[in-house]
Formats: C-alpha cells, structure tokens, sequence
C-alpha cells in the first residue's frame, strides 16, 4: 500500500506543502475554464433567446462528452499511462479556452447560430478534458496521498469562488460601460488560459518531482468489479451528492429564483455563495473532530441531504432571498464537505494500484452524478410559462 506523508522519508515529508499547493493548483486548472463560460452568461447566449436556456443546453452538450469519456477511460485504466491521460487533458483546456477568446474576436462579440455551434463544440472539448484530468489526477493522487486529493478537490471549489468574485467584480465595473460585459468575460477568460498553461508546466515539470509511495504492482490486485462491490456506498454516495447540487446548481439559481430586490446581482450572488461555502466545506474534513468516516453515517448524511429538494421548491416559490441565500450556503457546504470525506476515505486500505484504480472508478460515478443531475435539472421547468 502507498504510504502516506506521515510515514515517509523526511526528505519525502518536506515536499508535502509544495504537493499540496501544486494539487490545489491543478484543481483549479480542472474547472476554472469551464466555470468561466458558465459564470459569464453573456457568451452562453450566442445565438440563442435567454428563453432557450442557454446554460442549461451548454451543460448538457459538455456532460455526455465528459461522462462517456471517463466511463471508457475508467474500463481502461489499466492499460493507459495516467501522466499522459492528465497531460493531454490540460493541453486540451489551454488549448480550449483561448479558442473561445479567438471566436469572439473573429466574430466581434455577434452572436449567431454559427459562432453558437462552434462555442457548443469547444465546450464539448471541454467535457474531453475534464473526463481526462478529473478521474486521471483523483486516480493519481488517490496513490500518493488523501491529503492530496482533498488539496485538488479544494482547488476544484477555488475555480468556482474565484470565477464567481471575478463575475461580481467585472460587472461592478464593466456593466455600465460600452460593451463592458464583453471586455470582462475577455479578461475572464485571458486569467483562465493563463492558469491552464500554468497547470500544463506544473503538471510536466514540477508534479513528477513529488514524492509518492510505492507501487505494488507486482502483486496481485483486486479487479475493477472487486473495487466496484466493495465500495458500492461510497459510488453510490458520491453520486447521489452530485445528482442533487447539479439538479439546483446553477440552472435552477439562475432561472427559478423569481424577482428579488438585489435585481440582476440577485443570482450572481447565490452562485457566489455557493461557491464559497462549497470551498469551506472541503476543508473541512482537515479538522479531525470534524470528518466523518463511518461509512452508515455518510450513507445517512447523504440521504438526509435530499431534503433540500422540497425546501428550494417552497423557498424559490415563497421565501424571500434571505432564506435562499441560507439554502445555497447548506448547499455548497454539505456538498464540498461530503464529497471530499468521500474521495480521502475509500482509498484507505488498498494497494497503490488499486488506489489509483479506485480513484477512477469513485471518480466516474461523480460524473454520472453531475449528468443525471444535469438532466434532472430540466424537471424544474415544469409548469413554467414557455418553459420548453
């Protein structure tokens, strides 16, 4: 089994820090992108009415993309180089989102059905690169360390609270300015090229440098149905987590929130605190009084998370803002504090192979949980007025 840091060499426990920041990093570097464009809704409405729901449809174009790919890559996983995958996988980001920066100056900020088609296949480009970077670095860190998953974990709700400060703050700025929401979402997405081809150095450079425990692969391992049978609540729980955040985050926020008195600012804000407490509660788990490890009591922790369902519906059909604002925070906090618990415990146990296999496998079941989350999202729309 990998060791972890504690019962490491010392030269191998001074490299813990630079670890940990540099899984931090590319944490950020796996969603910062994709957060960018969904925060900034002016490039989701190339071509389309608001009344389309353009945040909705892009989300559902990036997730078949995202949860095809890593389900193929997870059945694989044995006979690919994880280096590689997680490589490839950020190349592809930076690669990504300087495109879009490229569509709009081609196009000079029109929209149209054409630029619209293009933005949906980089986004389904996006979806290629997360199933690569998210299932590979969960497998990879799952091998050198749980510390380090709950670092790129982290690091996942830090793109989300950084897009969501940088969208509040450019459009205090821009918004009243000529064609100031294009000149934000520009500077939004110029500072997210730069963080993906900083996690394409990081990642080819300094994260091969990182101390790691052993690797047994010289021995037997279970398979990938043995992994999958022992750990069935663990896959099912972080699936469930995720089918319901997505289920309310960010469709419902954006378009089931009614009419408030923070107007236009109304919605920026509940992603924002969201995303913050979404960050706190994946940190959390650090403080050991705090984390829970019994596995009945995540299942239950999980099930009882399901009762935010009918307390959005009233609150967005009868509460004031006060009450959502309180809803969304319980929201980002249970599911970053969960999810993490998650990812650091079901590695526990196993060989490095089977470490890094598991990883894979707890991290597919996430991304089935963000795709039926995805779909169940469309089901708040019922009884709308032009809904569909």
């Amino acid at each position: 089994m990998a060791d972890s840091y504690e019962n490491q060499a010392p030269e191998k426990h001074q490299g813990k820090y630079k670890a940990i920041v540099v899984s931090c990093i590319l944490g950020i570097g796996s969603l910062v992108s994709w957060n960018s464009l969904l925060t900034n809704t002016k490039f989701s409405r190339f071509g389309f009415n608001s009344d389309y729901h353009p945040l909705r449809v892009l989300t559902f174009v990036y997730q078949p993309f995202a949860l095809g790919t890593i389900t193929i890559l997870a059945y694989h996983e044995s006979k690919l180089n994880t280096r590689t995958r997680n490589l490839v996988g950020y190349i592809v980001f930076t690669i990504s989102t300087f495109l879009i920066i490229v569509l709009d100056l081609s196009t000079k900020g029109h929209g149209g059905i054409g630029p619209y088609i293009v933005l949906c296949t980089i986004v389904a480009s996006f979806g290629l690169a997360d199933a690569a970077v998210r299932g590979g670095m969960i497998g990879d860190l799952s091998l050198m360390s749980p510390e380090l998953i709950q670092s790129f974990m982290a690091g996942l709700s830090v793109a989300g609270a950084l897009t969501s400060a940088l969208r509040l703050i450019s459009k205090a700025a821009f918004e009243k300015s000529h064609d100031g929401l294009r000149i934000g979402a520009m500077i939004f997405l110029a500072i997210s090229t730069f963080i993906e081809f900083l996690c394409v150095m990081l990642y080819a450079y300094v994260f091969p440098t990182l101390p790691i425990g052993n690797d047994d692969s010289n021995n037997r391992r279970l398979s990938k149905k043995e992994l999958l049978l022992q750990n069935i609540d663990y896959d099912m729980n972080l699936f469930l987590i995720f089918v319901l955040t997505i289920s309310i985050f960010p469709g419902f926020l954006y378009e089931n929130t009614g009419q408030h008195g923070l107007g236009t600012w109304y919605a920026l804000i509940l992603i924002a605190v969201c995303n913050w407490w979404d960050l706190v509660g994946r940190y959390a788990p650090l403080v050991n009084w705090l984390k829970v490890e019994n596995r009945k009591g995540l299942t239950i922790a999980v099930l009882s998370h399901y009762l935010l369902i009918p307390a959005f519906y009233f609150t967005a059909k009868y509460g004031d803002q006060g009450w959502m604002i309180m809803l969304v925070s319980v929201l980002g906090l249970t599911n970053g504090y969960l999810s993490v618990c998650i990812l650091t415990i079901a590695p526990k146990g196993y060989k490095g192979p089977e470490q890094n296999a598991l990883g894979k496998l707890l991290a597919m079941f996430l991304s089935g949980g963000i795709f039926a989350g995805i779909a169940l999202d469309w089901l708040w729309l019922i009884g709308k007025k032009n809904a569909f």
